[in-house]
């Protein structure tokens, strides 16, 4: 497809970047821990640290892996929540030259026992909370080296309290046993008795196993090479530069930071120009997340639509004084319109959508920065990077119609981790991603997104995507979430089905039909409705369908 988007691209963002002045990763952070090392780069739970002593921090973390004698392109699990132990344990790890498998602290033991015998780490850092589940999933893992963290180990005098509360009044700490474990603290004292040599990189070096969600099959790694993410930082970078002041700007990070999303926006672009990055633990504590928010200066949002719905139905966020507000990035899942006309009129700034994939490091597109309401695009191709819409025979479509989004360019993975059958699946022979979400390019370059092809419901042979029907239903007051699928009907082969959680108690399967059926065409319309309490959702908020149509 010719890059009719780079007539709208707004003025200063270049066609193409290139990243030979980046050598690796490591360059990057050693870079913008220099320039701005005595202003703060991270706050925890009131705790702060700077630039500075991140440097001397992840130089102890590496010392301590060298010391144990891992080597280039060994394998290290993180394990932990939004604590100042991950970027720690993150930026040692990759200094030492060894790659970083992140690791949801919420998984099972099934799920962390596949994804630790799959990439084959040999050491790992978790916090306590989960060292249960660790105990149960390592037999016949090659880890050899644990760092068992308690939640507060990097408060200082604090996290004494912190960590009393967490253990012994709320009860937060299963018992666990992991022989010849060590805590984080003590990691770092024995590696700055080692000392740090560091290690060559270049850019075909892998600089992290991501795992992808496993939704389509087993839980597979992405390998995201330090060209890769240096690509997309990069990338990202000249797209936030002309609205974003170098060294002031203060973003908030509510999205875990083992997740691809937050992990590239705000750990690693955000670093480039030296912001401060206000870390939340627990994300699910809307009451909790508000309060802290309210105590810092704010300029940059990252989220889910389902987080910023979460904010919005809480009565203390219009409170916020939002007039250092500057950026606010959805995405993850469609920002549905209702979310994001309520929060322009709420915080003052428009709530503009990025798209990504794990395989993509993860931007692929985003809307420019300096438009003033929500379009219902997921954006631009962003510098470097092509999109292709592909029907089913992997034939490219006109603009306007629907198709398969298909991606390439720097920051799209090396391929899947020991997986060469489902990497040549997923690229076409020109190198362009197959991404399995449906969408179409408008005559002005931006990229719409429909829905997961996946997920899309076929009614007497009509395309019903679900996206469209969610979106329908949260326009009405009474309604908190709301997630469709399609279950099977006699007559129309398939029909939809909606999961709503209500805001309006009285709020009837009779009255929601008869809304949608100002909005939808017939065959759209939802034939059933289940009210719950709560909607099953994935570590960053996003709606679990799969979940949903498994119990239907």
């Amino acid at each position: 497809m010719e890059r009719i988007w780079l007539q709208s691209y707004p003025e200063g963002i270049p066609a193409d970047i290139d990243i030979d002045h980046i050598p690796s990763l490591v360059a990057l952070f050693e870079d913008a821990c220099r320039k701005y090392a005595d202003k703060v780069a991270y706050i925890s739970m009131g705790k702060e640290m700077t630039y500075g002593e991140l440097e001397a921090a992840t130089r102890d973390f590496a010392g301590w892996l060298q010391s144990l004698g891992l080597k280039k392109g060994e394998r290290v699990a993180l394990m932990m929540p939004n604590l100042l132990q991950y970027p720690v344990a993150l930026f040692g790890t990759l200094r030492a030259g060894c790659v970083v498998v992140n690791c949801n602290p919420l998984y099972t033991p099934h799920e962390l026992e596949h994804q630790l015998k799959d990439s084959g780490a040999v050491a790992i850092v978790i916090v306590e909370n989960f060292a249960h589940t660790l105990q149960r999933a390592i037999a016949g893992s090659a880890i050899r080296h644990i760092v068992v963290t308690p939640l507060g180990e990097m408060l200082g005098a604090k996290g004494i309290l912190v960590n009393f509360v967490i253990r012994h009044v709320k009860k937060m700490v299963p018992a666990w046993k992991l022989p010849g474990s060590i805590g984080f603290k003590a990691a770092l004292a024995a590696g700055r008795r080692q000392g740090y040599k560091p290690v060559p990189l270049d850019h075909d070096d892998i600089a992290f196993l991501q795992y992808t969600g496993g939704t389509t099959g087993v839980s597979k790694g992405a390998m995201l090479t330090h060209a890769n993410i240096a690509s997309n930082v990069t990338q990202a970078y000249n797209w936030i530069r002309p609205v974003v002041h170098e060294g002031k700007e203060f973003i908030i990070t509510a999205l875990p930071l083992y997740h691809i999303f937050a992990l590239t926006a705000n750990c690693l672009t955000f670093l480039m120009i030296g912001a401060r990055n206000l870390l939340i633990a627990n994300p699910r504590d809307i009451p909790n997340f508000v309060k802290e928010w309210g105590k810092y200066p704010v300029t940059v949002v990252t989220g889910v639509n389902t987080l910023f719905n979460a904010l919005l139905n809480n009565p203390d966020f219009a409170k916020l004084d939002f007039s250092t507000m500057n950026v606010t990035l959805g995405g993850g899942m469609a920002v549905q319109a209702p979310v994001a006309e309520r929060w322009l009129k709420v915080v003052g700034v428009p709530l503009l959508q990025a798209y990504g994939l794990t395989e993509t490091s993860p931007a692929a597109t985003i809307n420019p920065l300096d438009m003033h309401e929500f379009n219902g695009a997921i954006g631009l191709p962003i510098s470097s990077t092509e999109v292709s819409i592909r029907d089913d025979s992997g034939k490219e479509v006109p603009v306007k119609q629907v198709g398969e989004i298909c991606i390439r360019g720097p920051q799209v993975m090396k391929g899947y981790w020991q997986r060469p059958d489902e990497t040549e699946h997923v690229f076409y022979p020109d190198r362009f991603l197959r991404t399995g979400d449906m969408g179409y390019v408008d005559p002005q370059g931006f990229v719409f997104l429909v829905d997961r092809k996946k997920d899309m419901i076929l009614v007497s042979g009509f395309n019903v995507y679900p996206n469209e029907v969610e979106e329908a239903v949260a326009m009405h007051p009474g309604v908190i979430d709301v997630a469709a699928i399609g279950v099977a009907d006699e007559h129309s082969g398939e029909a939809v089905k909606i999961f709503v959680v209500r805001k309006d108690p009285n709020l009837t399967e009779h009255a929601l039909i008869e809304h949608c059926r100002t909005l939808l065409t017939g065959y759209k319309i939802p034939k059933h409705v289940e009210f719950r309490d709560d909607l099953p959702r994935t570590n960053v908020g996003k709606i679990l369908r799969r979940a949903l149509k498994e119990g239907a």
